[in-house]
């Protein structure tokens, strides 16, 4: 019997999986000694896969508990084990920009690997890696989820116009474009540093009826989304809304989007906010079902 464990903050979302898998959950505590050492306990699993739900927006603190949660259920009887990470960080790290810095993507799929038999993530942030293959050793199941976006903007949104911050943004634009057969445009950016970026807008006033739908995969520091909202200072005639699907949110960058002009701020529920709005969970769910169905002998151990 596959079991199912929620690293503390992935409760939610961990139930909705259990809702759509009819896998059991199990009981999973971190205890935390005053010298900033962690202590897992979990309830044994049931001879099967022991699948761990663990969001890795705001890694560091995460990673450790994870790994440790991981080796306790293999030891107490797991037959493989799974992690299902909706957001899976430090992907954007994929080539050395500057001399002597890590490959963080590298080095964490490789830790992952080490520790994981099989991963569900949602649309990880690669850019010079075609698939998550190259960094992750194991059987992985990547879910796509521009649909998910799209149906919700089709339900909230009308005449649409898609935008794109940026040239990273347009698999995302062109995709829900698609789907919706609405128009869209990409931006320019010029990035000086991680808060520092400069987005140049096509001509979109041929739009100006349309309600300007930006659309990225991901929202961190909010910095090519601010600085698309004030391209559009005075070029729309209806507020902009602001789509992604990973709401990683810094301090602040929810108010300083909103004071640029966003009205709507909508991400998935990869990682749980206030503006988690779009379900991604069912897709997710499949994607472990078809993962845990593989039989163990096909796995490959981790080392």
């Amino acid at each position: 019997m596959n079991t199912l464990y929620a690293m503390p903050g992935n409760e939610a979302f961990a139930e909705l999986l259990s809702l759509h898998t009819g896998y059991q959950r199990q009981k999973l505590l971190l205890h935390h000694f005053p010298d900033g050492e962690t202590l897992i306990q979990m309830a044994p699993p049931q001879g099967g896969d022991a699948v761990i739900v663990c969001t890795l927006d705001h890694p560091d603190a995460k990673v450790l508990p994870l790994m440790m949660a991981a080796a306790t259920a293999r030891e107490l009887g797991a037959a493989r084990v799974g992690l299902v990470a909706p957001y899976l960080a430090y992907m954007r790290q994929d080539m050395r920009f500057n001399p002597g810095e890590a490959l963080s993507a590298k080095i964490f799929g490789e830790w992952l690997g080490h520790t994981f038999d099989w991963l569900v993530t949602v649309d990880p942030h690669l850019h010079r890696h075609a698939t998550l293959a190259e960094v992750y050793p194991h059987a992985a199941h990547v879910v796509h989820a521009a649909s998910q976006l799209a149906v919700w903007i089709d339900a909230h949104v009308t005449m649409p116009l898609i935008i794109g911050p940026d040239s990273e943004s347009a698999q995302w634009v062109t995709a829900v474009s698609n789907l919706l057969c609405a128009p869209s445009v990409v931006a320019r950016k010029e990035r000086h540093g991680d808060r520092d970026v400069e987005v140049f807008l096509p001509e979109i006033d041929k739009w100006r009826d349309h309600t300007p739908v930006l659309v990225d995969d991901i929202i961190a520091s909010g910095g090519t989304m601010i600085q698309t909202l004030r391209c559009l200072h005075g070029r729309a005639s209806l507020p902009p809304v602001c789509v992604a699907l990973h709401g990683v949110f810094t301090e602040g960058v929810l108010d300083n989007m909103r004071a640029e002009g966003a009205g709507l701020i909508v991400t998935s529920n990869t990682v749980v906010t206030a503006a988690s709005q779009i379900d991604i969970s069912k897709p997710v769910a499949e994607a472990m079902v078809s993962l845990c169905a593989a039989h163990p002998a096909e796995a490959v151990a981790p080392a």
